[in-house]
């Protein structure tokens, strides 16, 4: 197989890692309208070599993948395979060591799913006989989505409906593989002349895991298949117990000796574990090459106004005319359910990503002011002849789930992002967890190698762009979390002063007059 690059310098065992970046990918073929290329000995035409750039997107708020590939043509291939618009992409794409099909970007006819072209862009004459111009492309699904319409109702969990929409024959019509997980509400829903992943995404808002308490689901594509699922099953597993980390990256100042373990290790990595190579490839695949925090911290004021810390859902039933007020509090109701950092320890409940200590002369923490955000939702019974309300579940509880859901959904979008360049892992997918070692920024005798107290630990994986050049196979990622490794001290009084019992009035007219007046 051609080493990482599209000159294929030399020929190598695909188990081979020969430095870190380096990867598998012995062609990308295009196949036209008919099925064929200008190589009509391969089913289409190889361009590989004239690839200066793939990327390829993934993210758990993308409902389908998409991607590019970066052509410089010197052999007109636009006009002579002709490229128009409804090509397929062919390839396949793994980190050296890595055989299992869900560790593999597998774009393949055979065993996986090509991609289609959809448009090209950027397209210009860069000198005589050569064109520089970017091919998109999406999914199946991605296509299939903007062709058919889903006009129906469903019955049953809402796991069970997703399923159906997703298999559809004469909408999605998907076949691959769709990991969810299971909804513990049913109801009867009409689906009202929508694309098939817009459907989907609409049964998400109202999904409730089966094992744990949160509100809404997930619905993305990676590279190894379609997920329908909570964020606390990318926190949790089984609802309840710690989710191992696919990976561990560090980010350590250049000649810095290796940090000695505090605690926060997990073991050997998939790639330690995959591969039999010098500890300096294993390094480098372990090494962060640039990092960013996105959100260094929770913008207050933001989230205050969204309702992330209190919130105030009143329900208005249509049905019997009546009302119901339900506050949210983030504090109180924190360790309800799952979040990043939920390690089955002491302090699992406690791990906010603000702290609960008082923040102004009342004595209330940030989430006791329930009027930060006042939501009003109509809801109804007997809707489709079930007594139950917007998520399935007795009427009474919507102003609650719809308080759990909004708080939650900015907790994430919210919360500490954190954006990562690394050596391409072809295994890793959005939704996985990882761990992010991050030496503190102060360095003291008793231990040079303390971590960072809240900005290490646990990250779900939130985006990846996978990015292949002739060079080598990189990454970058951005990380979510919503809790912190070491919960924040709090106090229970506001450390403010407490001499200013009133406000001052002054007259202006009084303050101003004229000597004369007085």
């Amino acid at each position: 197989m051609p080493h990482g690059g599209p000159h294929g310098r030399h020929i190598k065992h695909p188990d081979t890692i020969e430095f870190a970046g380096d990867f598998n990918l012995a062609a990308v073929i295009i196949s036209n309208h008919m099925g064929t290329g200008v190589d009509t000995d391969t089913g289409g035409e190889n361009i590989l070599p004239q690839m200066q750039e793939l990327n390829i997107y993934e993210s758990i708020t993308k409902k389908a993948i998409t991607g590019s590939i970066v052509i410089l043509d010197a052999t007109n291939l636009i006009a002579n395979l002709p490229i128009q618009g409804t090509e397929r992409i062919i390839f396949k794409l793994s980190t050296p060591g890595t055989s299992e099909s869900d560790d593999i970007v597998d774009a393949s006819e055979l065993t996986g799913h090509p991609f289609y072209v959809y448009k090209i862009t950027n397209r210009k004459q860069i000198s005589e006989g050569v064109l520089l111009y970017t091919l998109h492309f999406g999914s199946r699904e991605f296509m299939r989505n903007l062709r058919t319409r889903v006009s129906r109702a469903y019955s049953g969990t809402i796991d069970t409906m997703v399923a159906n929409i997703f298999a559809d024959k004469s909408g999605l019509d998907s076949r691959k593989t769709l990991n969810f997980e299971e909804t513990r509400n049913q109801d009867k829903i009409v689906i009202p002349n929508m694309r098939p992943l817009d459907a989907i995404a609409m049964l998400a808002k109202r999904a409730l895991p089966k094992n744990t308490n949160g509100v809404g689901y997930y619905f993305y594509e990676t590279t190894k298949g379609f997920h329908f699922r909570s964020w606390e099953s990318m926190c949790v597993t089984q609802g309840a117990f710690e989710r191992p980390v696919k990976a561990t990256f560090q980010y350590k100042p250049m000649n810095m000796e290796e940090p000695q373990s505090s605690g926060m290790g997990t073991g050997p990595s998939r790639t330690q574990q995959r591969t039999k190579q010098k500890p300096k490839v294993l390094e480098d695949y372990e090494s962060v090459e640039f990092y960013e925090f996105v959100n260094n911290f929770h913008d207050v004021a933001a989230n205050t106004v969204m309702g992330t810390y209190a919130h105030n859902v009143i329900t208005h039933n249509i049905y019997d005319k009546s009302y119901n007020k339900s506050a949210w509090n983030y504090h109180l109701q924190f360790g309800e359910t799952k979040h990043s950092e939920d390690k089955q320890d002491e302090s699992a409940n406690n791990k906010f990503q603000v702290s609960e200590s008082p923040v102004d002369f009342d004595g209330n923490n940030i989430s006791d002011y329930s009027d930060s955000r006042v939501s009003l939702q109509p809801t109804t019974q007997f809707l489709h002849d079930e007594n139950t309300g917007s998520y399935g579940t007795d009427v009474i509880d919507d102003g609650k789930l719809e308080g759990t859901r909004i708080s939650q959904i900015y907790q994430v979008n919210a919360g500490t992002r954190l954006k990562l360049i690394i050596k391409g892992h072809s295994y890793l997918e959005a939704g996985d967890m990882i761990q992010f070692n991050l030496l503190s920024v102060e360095s003291t005798n008793s231990n040079r190698f303390d971590f960072d107290p809240q900005y290490s630990g646990r990250y779900i994986v939130a985006s990846i762009r996978h990015r292949v050049t002739d060079q080598e196979y990189k990454m970058i990622i951005e990380c979510v979390k919503d809790s912190v490794k070491i919960p924040f001290k709090s106090i229970d009084t506001f450390p403010g002063t407490t001499d200013k019992e009133e406000p001052t009035f002054t007259n202006i007219y009084d303050k101003e007059k004229p000597a004369f007046l007085s």
